[in-house]
């Protein structure tokens, strides 16, 4: 009895060994981030950085956190910001938000409001803390332009990232925003008239992107993983009577992409309205692209659906041999 005794103090006396050097390790390494992000001309504040948890958590607390890259023009502020862990699997990470943060991009400042937005993050045991896989999680998420005070809102957040076991560098990548609404301004560019409803019943994606190198700390301490190809098993938006989809594959260079992806329009005939009435056509271009498109959609057997393949060559997007507009260069600033 008096062994077993022994063993346990003995066991409990390395266990808060092992926490206290490895929570006095993790506030060096967070502290020297900081101190390498502000030598690299960031702006990297904090008024308190804490490790507690003893004994079975390393739980990290950042009090009124400041992060801003000049190079890139994102910022992001935060009252706080904190990082848990089991102490047995450091790797594994829960990421907590706070109700409400700022964040700065090169277009526009938002303030976005959340309910439990929280990651669950598994990266390599390793310095270069390469992701594995990701899942982001929110009950509620509103972001608000700060130049209008117009705000997009979702009801819930779901999006998630695995990275393959086969291929380093591709990664499948889910997203979905529940009772998604956009601000105003944004309907009224999109022409979306008083008949559509306050938010999409669905607006999710499932695809899987190739990139030229991980997703490690370099993605953040210097310039991001730019997309090498992208494979979109569905892409899909449903807007009242209105229905998108999108499916196919896409190589990149240098951001151009190369490739078919199908467009499925259901009553495609008032997505054309809101085209037009929203400018982004002209009214000749919207009458030929009804007649072009109506005739395509009666061959296909069903007046109101669109199948449309939509091939992106030589820098262009084009619509079966006519070329109708530049193709999107995609890149990660």
């Amino acid at each position: 009895m008096h062994r077993l005794l022994a063993l346990i103090l003995i066991a409990a006396v390395l266990w808060g060994g092992w926490w206290v050097l490895g929570s006095r390790g993790a506030d060096r390494a967070f502290q020297t981030w900081l101190e390498e992000r502000r030598t690299a001309g960031w702006v990297a504040e904090v008024s308190d950085l804490s490790v507690q948890g003893f004994p079975n958590r390393f739980d990290t607390t950042f009090t009124d956190l400041r992060l801003a890259d000049p190079a890139t023009g994102w910022a992001w502020d935060a009252p706080f910001f904190q990082l848990l862990a089991l102490s047995y699997q450091p790797n594994h990470i829960i990421a907590v938000w706070p109700p409400n943060s700022q964040l700065a991009t090169p277009l526009e400042k938002f303030d976005l409001t959340s309910a439990d937005l929280r990651a669950s993050l598994k990266v390599d045991a390793s310095t270069s803390l390469a992701i594995d896989r990701a899942t982001l999680v929110s009950d509620s998420l509103t972001i608000t332009a700060a130049s209008t005070g117009e705000a997009t809102r979702m009801s819930a957040l779901r999006a998630a990232i695995e990275r393959s076991p086969s291929a380093p560098t591709d990664y499948r990548i889910g997203l979905s925003a529940e009772g998604l609404s956009l601000p105003p301004r944004l309907r009224a560019q999109l022409g979306a008239g008083s008949d559509l409803p306050d938010s999409f019943s669905a607006f999710n994606a499932d695809l899987t992107a190739s990139f030229d190198r991980p997703w490690d700390r370099r993605a953040l301490e210097t310039i991001r993983p730019q997309p090498t190809a992208l494979t979109l098993r569905i892409a899909e938006a449903k807007w009242g009577a209105l229905e998108l989809a999108l499916a196919g594959d896409l190589t990149l260079t240098d951001g151009t992409p190369e490739g078919r992806l199908t467009i499925k329009a259901r009553n495609w005939q008032e997505i054309l309205t809101m085209a037009r009435s929203a400018d982004l056509l002209s009214p000749a271009l919207a009458t030929q692209a009804e007649s072009v498109l109506g005739m395509l959609a009666r061959a296909g057997g069903n007046p109101k659906t669109l199948d449309l393949p939509l091939d992106f060559k030589r820098g262009m997007l084009f619509i079966g041999p006519i070329p109708v507009a530049p193709a999107p260069r995609i890149f990660l600033r």
